[in-house]
């Protein structure tokens, strides 16, 4: 799998079938922990902002392009044989995945982080749409400062329930610094900073039209639903991105 920067981020030029089939590759392999991040323009923009979430991002394994402005600067690299299609969107990614393991044992999911209720909904709709994919187990920790023996809890929650799909929904950036940061502690599998899928398999969180996401408007349905959170975030590291991937377009001999 050929990886591209995009803004000194290393994307993989891949589509769903094609991250999918990594995925399952090396959770079979059960050797150490992998990390897979479905990445947008917050985070290719954080990535090269922040010393210290970029030098998180340097441990992932995989990085897919989640946002259409990845897929466009992506596709700017490849002859036209070589171009991706689409976008590979952090939640689509984890029905893709969820759908491939069906029927098949080796593969066992767990679901970390969120609150109790949101992992009770989030458990009752994949065990409706994929009945034989296997949900491992799940925790939510506790809320604000953990406790000093809470990762050793939580390492042993997912060994224990032979999870080697690891889901982790903690919120961008801490998801990604606590999969960097503990990685060679952690049980082996695939663990995936898996952002806001969390709230809207579970229905709390209502998505973007196939539309707007296609022509990368995604960002602008979710800025109208929760302004106030989501409007320093947005204008930030969009204007970012711009200024980032102008600049190196410049540099460019």
């Amino acid at each position: 799998m050929h990886r591209f920067p995009i803004i000194g981020l290393p994307v993989a030029a891949t589509d769903y079938a094609g991250a999918v089939s990594w995925i399952l590759e090396h959770a079979a392999k059960a050797d150490r922990a992998y990390a897979v991040e479905a990445a947008n323009t917050h985070v290719a923009a954080l990535s090269r902002h922040d010393p210290d979430f970029g030098s998180s991002m340097a441990r992932f394994d995989l990085i897919c392009p989640d946002g259409m402005p990845l897929v466009w600067a992506l596709n700017a690299q490849l002859a036209d044989s070589e171009k991706v299609p689409d976008r590979v969107y952090g939640p689509t990614l984890m029905l893709e995945t969820l759908k491939a393991t069906q029927g098949r044992s080796e593969f066992r999911h767990f679901l970390f982080g969120g609150k109790q209720s949101t992992l009770d909904k989030l458990s009752s709709s994949f065990a409706e749409r994929f009945p034989n994919a296997i949900i491992a187990g799940s925790y939510s920790p506790p809320f604000g400062e953990w406790p000093a023996d809470e990762f050793a809890k939580v390492c042993e929650k997912i060994r224990s329930s032979g999870a080697n799909l690891i889901w982790v929904g903690l919120g961008c950036p801490k998801q990604e610094h606590w999969i960097a940061r503990h990685k060679d502690q952690l049980p082996p599998g695939v663990y995936f900073g898996i952002g806001a899928a969390f709230a809207f398999h579970a229905g709390e969180v209502k998505q973007s039209s196939p539309f707007l996401q296609k022509i990368g408007m995604e960002w602008a349905y979710r800025l109208a639903m929760e302004p106030r959170r989501l409007f320093k975030r947005y204008f930030t590291y969009n204007s970012l991105f711009l200024y980032h991937l102008l600049r190196d377009a410049v540099k460019k001999p």
